[in-house]
C-alpha cells in the first residue's frame, strides 16, 4: 500500500515512519523545505527517542521519502493522511482549522482515483463532515472517503505507543473504508490489538474524551496533594491506595506543577467551547483548565514561600523545562508561567534542560541558560526542580550542596526522597508529601 502523510510535525513524523515499519510506502509532505531538506540529511525536527534510526532505517529500505510536493505525493496514494496542527485559536479558544481546511483543498485537487482521506490530526466533531464537504465542492468528480483515525501517543514513547497501542480507534462509514483501514493496520490486527471501529463524529469525539478524562485525572491528584499538605497526609500513599482499584487505576495519579504539553491544553479549550457551543457545558473541564492555570502560578508562590517569603535579588537554578521529560516540546510547559513569575518577583533563573533548551531560549527571556545541571546551581540562592529528566534524579547531592548558597531544595516533581535530603542538609520542599524534621 502507498500512503501520503500531509505534516510532517510529532504526530505525522512518527506516524509516517511507524507505517513505514509496517512495510506500507510512505510519502511525508510538508511546505517547509528548510524542514524537508533536513529529514533528507536525517536530521529531526523534533526529539522523540528513536525516531531518528526507525527514520533512517526506513529511508534506506525505500519505504519512507519526504516532498514539498503534495500532488505528486497524493496522486498514486491509497489513503492520505492529514496531520496537520490544530492550535488553539486566539481569542475564544475554539481549534484553528485552517491548516486542515486548506490540506482538504489542495488534497481534492490532486485525487486521481479512490482515496480514504483520514484526519490524524486532532479534531472537534464535525470536522470529518466538514472535510468531506469542502472536498466534494473542490472537486464534485472525486471518488473517496473521510475518515477519523486519532492519535494517542504520549510524547517520549511515541513509537512504541504506535507499534503497541492500548487500541486503534477508527471512525468509517463505508465497508470499502473500513477495508483500506484493516489493511493499514494489519500487523497491529494480527497482534490481536483492539480495533474500534466507529462513526466519524464517535472517533473524534473518543480523542477528546481520552484527553480530556487524564486531564482531570491530574488535576483531581493536583488538589489532593494540596489537601494532603494541609492535612499532613503522604499524596503518594493515598494515589496508590486509590489507584489499586481497578475502577481507577495507577496511572497519571502522580502530582506536580500542572499539566502542559501539545495536547491537553488546547484539547481542553477546544471541547470546553464545543461542548458550550452546543448548549451541553461540560462544567467539570471547564473547572479543571481553570485550576491548572492557577496550579502553575501557585506554584511559584510555593518556590517564594521556601526561600523565606522573598526572592527578590535572588538567584534560582532551575532543572527542567520542558513539559515533560523525553522531549524538546515547551508548548504550555509549567515552566513559562513559572519562570517569569519569578522573574517578576525579583528573581534571576539559571537554567538548564537536556533537550530542551533551543527551545526555551525563543520562549523565555531574561534566563541564563547553562551547559548542565551543576553550572546552573553556581552561586544560587535555591533549586528548583521542574521537569523530572532522569538525569536529575542522580545528582551528587554533595556538590550540590557545596554550589548552592543555601541548601534550599524545591522539588516540584518529587523525585526525591524527604527523608534523604532532610539527612543531606537540605531545606526541602516537594508536593503532597510532609517532609521530617532534622
Amino acid at each position: 500500500m502507498r500512503i501520503a502523510m500531509i505534516g510532517t510535525g510529532y504526530v505525522g513524523l512518527v506516524s509516517g515512519a511507524c507505517f513505514s515499519e509496517f512495510g506500507v510506502d510512505v510519502v511525508c509532505v510538508d511546505k517547509d523545505k528548510a524542514k524537508i531538506d533536513g529529514l533528507h540529511a536525517n536530521r529531526m525536527p523534533i526529539y522523540e527517542p528513536g525516531l531518528d534510526a526507525l527514520v533512517a532505517d526506513n529511508v534506506k529500505g525505500g519505504r519512507l521519502s519526504f516532498t514539498t510536493d503534495l500532488a505528486a505525493a497524493v496522486k498514486d496514494a491509497d489513503a492520505v493522511f492529514i496531520a496537520v496542527g490544530t492550535p488553539s485559536r486566539r481569542g475564544d479558544g475554539h481549534a484553528d482549522l485552517s491548516y486542515v481546511y486548506d490540506a482538504a483543498r489542495e488534497i481534492a485537487r490532486s485525487l486521481t482515483g479512490y482515496t480514504v482521506i483520514v484526519t490524524k490530526s486532532t479534531v472537534p466533531v464535525g470536522t470529518g463532515r466538514e472535510v468531506a464537504r469542502i472536498i466534494r465542492e473542490t472537486r464534485p468528480d472525486a471518488d473517496f472517503d473521510v475518515v477519523s483515525n486519532p492519535e494517542f501517543l504520549r510524547e517520549g514513547s511515541a513509537i512504541n505507543d504506535f507499534m503497541r497501542p492500548d487500541r486503534v480507534v477508527i471512525g468509517a462509514e463505508t465497508e470499502r473504508a473500513r477495508a483500506v483501514m484493516k489493511q493499514l493496520y494489519r500487523v497491529l490486527y494480527l497482534i490481536e490489538t483492539p480495533i474500534v471501529f466507529t462513526s466519524l463524529e464517535t472517533s473524534e469525539l473518543i480523542k477528546y474524551a481520552a484527553n480530556i478524562f487524564l486531564a482531570a485525572k491530574i488535576t483531581f491528584i493536583n488538589e489532593i496533594a494540596d489537601l494532603c499538605e494541609a492535612v499532613g497526609a503522604d499524596v503518594h500513599d493515598v494515589a496508590r491506595g486509590i489507584g489499586l482499584d481497578g475502577r481507577i487505576g495507577k496511572k497519571f495519579l502522580h502530582p506536580g506543577p500542572g499539566y502542559g504539553g501539545s495536547c491537553f491544553p488546547k484539547d481542553t479549550l477546544a471541547l470546553v467551547r464545543t461542548a458550550r457551543d452546543k448548549g451541553s457545558p461540560l462544567r467539570i473541564i471547564e473547572t479543571v483548565v481553570s485550576i491548572n492555570d492557577e496550579r502553575k502560578r501557585k506554584m511559584a508562590d510555593k518556590v517564594v514561600a521556601a526561600c523565606g517569603g522573598s526572592v527578590a535579588g535572588k538567584t534560582i537554578a532551575v532543572l527542567g523545562l520542558t513539559f515533560k521529560p523525553n522531549t524538546d516540546d515547551m508548548r504550555d510547559s509549567p515552566s513559562l508561567e513559572i519562570v517569569p513569575a519569578l522573574q517578576k518577583a525579583g528573581a534571576e533563573i539559571r537554567a538548564f534542560d537536556p533537550e530542551g533548551m533551543e527551545e526555551a531560549r525563543h520562549m523565555l527571556t531574561g534566563v541564563v541558560f547553562c551547559e548542565n545541571a551543576y553550572e546552573t546551581l553556581q552561586a544560587a540562592d535555591a533549586l528548583v526542580v521542574l521537569t523530572e529528566w532522569n538525569e536529575f534524579r542522580a545528582l551528587d547531592f554533595e556538590r550540590v550542596k557545596s554550589l548552592l548558597k543555601t541548601p534550599i531544595l524545591v522539588d516540584l516533581r518529587n523525585i526525591y526522597n524527604p527523608a534523604d535530603m532532610v539527612a543531606a542538609g537540605f531545606h526541602y520542599s516537594s508536593i503532597g508529601r510532609p517532609t521530617p524534621r532534622r
